[in-house]
């Protein structure tokens, strides 16, 4: 069954070229199994991997860019289809409104925002959705040992915290996708 799936990830490429691997690799499976990509819209780093390589596959990509980096010439103009906001929090909304699973790819600040809203609107039930992080090489270990260690210091808990999944490959991402949808 085919899906929208919002892709969190870096405009920047960072300084490891797996990232660029692996965002061609989930791009070309999300493509080609059908799916198709929400993403922030932009031309530059990751976030032009990913969708350049969704479009290749076949599949259809909804970039959601708010006006500012319209204006300064971010858009990737061959995505299928355009969401202009007026600002972030308009945008974080409509992406999360067309999403029907959420993914964070290694990215800065900007991603790590976006999939803490998803990952306390799943742990508060208002979304009952996949949360995943992918956790490539081990990206987001930090952010793994913070949640346990909220839960020992009982601030949050496991039932909180089931839905969001960490997922060390494109194999674990596929199967946590399987089993929730």
């Amino acid at each position: 069954m085919p899906v929208n799936i919002t892709v969190y990830l870096g405009a920047n490429e960072g300084n490891d070229p797996s990232f660029q691997e692996a965002a061609r690799a989930l791009g070309t499976w999300i493509g080609s199994h059908g799916h198709d990509l929400i993403y922030g819209g932009s031309k530059s780093g990751l976030m032009g991997v990913l969708a350049e390589s969704v479009l290749l596959s076949g599949g259809q990509v909804t970039g959601v860019e708010p006006r500012f980096f319209v204006e300064a010439g971010l858009v990737y103009d061959d995505i299928t289809r355009l969401i202009v906001t007026e600002d972030m929090t308009e945008r974080k909304a409509k992406m999360i409104e067309l999403g029907d699973a959420f993914i964070a790819f290694p990215g800065g600040t900007g991603t790590l925002e976006e999939i803490a809203e998803i990952m306390s609107k799943v742990a508060l039930e208002h979304l009952d959705t996949p949360c995943i992080l992918y956790n490539l090489d081990g990206y987001y270990e930090g952010l793994k040992t913070l949640l346990e260690h909220m839960i020992e210091k009982d601030l949050s808990s496991e039932d909180r915290q089931e839905k969001i999944r960490f997922a060390d490959s494109l194999g674990e991402i596929e199967a946590i996708l399987q089993e929730s949808l």
